[in-house]
């Protein structure tokens, strides 16, 4: 415990990691462009630079607080200062600002503005780059890049993939991957997390709405969608709901408003997912073999294990994403009771996650050679949709998801949050409807905020060893872990994006602090409020499995890597 004295008031600090950290605790929301709290300190945009007492002026997400520092925030100096800087920042910049696809969001834009830059004194020194349209998630647009370091820090400090750095001197500096590849070149996994860090629109979704529009428009066809757990927590930020809060219901109605034939809850194929997985657990347990087993959810896990190591491969469970069980499904169903008007079907999942665009375009998820799911948007290229409709969530009429998938248990619902895999699977296990043992597993770590977690869980007499982990440097850790020997498990969740789906790369991008918490426990009070808690209990996958499923469950739910599932 300290203190130190901003513009006059004295400030307590306690375990605050730096002089930004106190200063906005002191409800001073100084500028910066280049500092994520997660991320390692950079220091490279400068407008965060304050004033002691003896004339010193430094970053002040630089340097630790100090018992009795007197410092200054907003001198006339200071200010000219941040001007000047924001001025030279623009004036190496792409100023189509009103064709970005950051405009209005754009957290440079919004500091010119707030720092009353009216005018950029100095002569344009902005270089055209060709756009990196490579990659099947993101795109790369240079000529927007206010070399700010977030991406080249997250990709190497928080997902250990290192797709991107910088290369030049001087103003030749560029962020881009080594040797000037494309993207699609590199160990990039689509995570889409150095998008969310981005204060600019160098790095932006790669959008399927002109598609899905198209697709809206065309009376040949029926378009249908599945929306994710987590998306129903996010959305509502950019329609003035609070923060985290379960806008599901109206989404339904919107949607359909939009032009969606069918609109589905992808917690359903997540029920699909836990029984598919929870039998695979079983299995394995029983045989010793291919232990630990790996969660196969997350597109960007997969690809990265992949690449960086693949000698678990034989680890990962065979099963597919919910997303791609859920859109089987409804192409098989499809094909069983086609429409009445021989309309062709065309399958839209909504999705928190950028990865999931590269994921459908995969051989191992089609089925048949069929791809399953034609599109997918993330939440924030469904949010343009809707205000380009000129709609709005809030005021919209509440409705539920359709039928015949409608039912879905509480457990589908949490997947959206790191641990909410590990959580179904292991209710799945559980005889019965045992509340005891239901409230048990609650209490473990499996629900912690910790990037890292393990906890056993004991099961027909046998202790189960589980680990939750979220974030690919994590990932990186344990893995390194389990084939040194220094650690031994029976199953692990891994989730790329730190804290799980719904801090996922498509998601509304916000300062707030909060954001992660308030997005899972909305979740977690959806599950609350769902009388079906568990996947076993959801009567309609009894009669999926009698019918539609029945003898098809490897050909619709799991991976086809072996090739065995392709026409001949």
């Amino acid at each position: 415990m300290g203190s130190m004295t901003i513009d006059g008031i004295r400030v307590e600090f306690t375990d605050e990691t730096n002089v930004l950290t106190v200063i906005r605790k002191a409800g001073i929301d100084l500028p910066t462009l280049c500092y994520v709290s997660e991320l390692s300190v950079y220091g490279a945009c400068r407008l965060c630079t304050v004033k002691d007492d003896e004339g010193r002026y430094f970053a002040s997400c630089t340097v630790r607080p100090r018992e009795g520092m007197n410092i200054e925030t907003n001198t006339p100096e200071l200010r000219r200062y941040r001007r000047t800087l924001l001025e030279l920042l623009l004036a190496s910049h792409d100023r189509d600002c009103t064709t970005c696809n950051k405009n209005g969001e754009c957290h440079l834009q919004n500091l010119a503005e707030r720092m009353g830059v009216r005018n950029v004194r100095f002569k344009s020194v902005q270089e055209r780059h060709e756009v990196d349209n490579s990659s099947n998630c993101i795109v790369r647009t240079p000529s927007k890049c206010i070399l700010c370091g977030d991406c080249v820090r997250m990709c190497d400090n928080i997902q250990s993939v290192d797709a991107l750095d910088f290369a030049g001197k001087g103003v030749a500096t560029l962020v881009t991957p080594a040797y000037n590849r494309r993207l699609a070149d590199t160990d990039c996994v689509g995570c889409g997390q150095c998008r969310v860090v981005c204060p600019t629109g160098a790095i932006s979704i790669k959008s399927d709405v002109e598609a899905v529009w198209a697709a809206l428009a065309d009376p040949t066809v029926r378009v249908v969608a599945q929306v994710a757990p987590a998306v129903r927590t996010a959305i509502g930020d950019r329609f003035g709901f609070p923060v985290g809060k379960n806008v599901m219901n109206r989404l339904v109605t919107v949607m359909h408003r939009l032009g969606f034939e069918e609109v589905y809850d992808t917690a359903f194929g997540a029920d699909l997912t836990v029984a598919e997985e929870s039998r695979e657990l079983q299995e394995r347990l029983a045989s010793g073999e291919r232990l630990p087993l790996f969660t196969s959810c997350c597109p960007a896990w997969v690809r990265f294990c992949e690449k960086k190591h693949p000698d678990f491969i034989p680890n990962l469970s065979t099963c597919r994403s919910p997303m791609q069980m859920f859109g089987a499904v409804l192409r098989a169903w499809d094909r069983e009771a086609p429409d009445e008007k021989g309309r062709r079907l065309v399958s839209v999942a909504i999705m928190p996650c950028t990865a999931k665009k590269d994921e459908i375009l995969r051989p191992e998820s089609h089925t048949m050679g069929v791809q399953d799911v034609d599109f997918v948007l993330t939440t924030e290229e469904l949010t343009g949709m809707i205000q380009a409709y000129g709609l709005n969530l809030n005021g919209a009429e509440k409705d539920a998801a359709d039928m015949p998938f409608g039912i879905t248990s509480g457990a589908g619902i949490i997947f959206g949050s790191s641990g909410g895999v590990t959580e179904a699977v292991l209710r799945n296990l559980i005889s019965g409807h045992d509340r005891a043992k239901l409230d048990e597993l609650k209490r473990t770590a499996v629900r912690s905020e910790a990037g890292m977690r393990e906890f056993t869980f004991t099961h027909q007499g046998r202790d189960i060893r589980a680990a939750v982990v979220s974030g690919l440097r994590n990932a990186d850790n344990l893995l390194n872990a389990i084939r040194e020997g220094r650690e031994h498990y029976d199953f692990v969740e891994f989730m790329a994006c730190p804290g799980g789906c719904v801090m996922g790369g498509g998601q509304p991008v916000s300062a707030h602090g909060e954001l992660f918490r308030r997005r899972r426990d909305a979740l977690y009070e959806a599950d609350i409020n769902m009388q079906i808690k568990k996947t076993s209990e959801n009567p309609l996958l009894d009669t999926l499995y009698a019918t539609l499923l029945k003898g098809r469950e490897h050909e619709l739910l799991h991976r086809n890597t072996g090739g065995e599932n392709t026409p001949a």
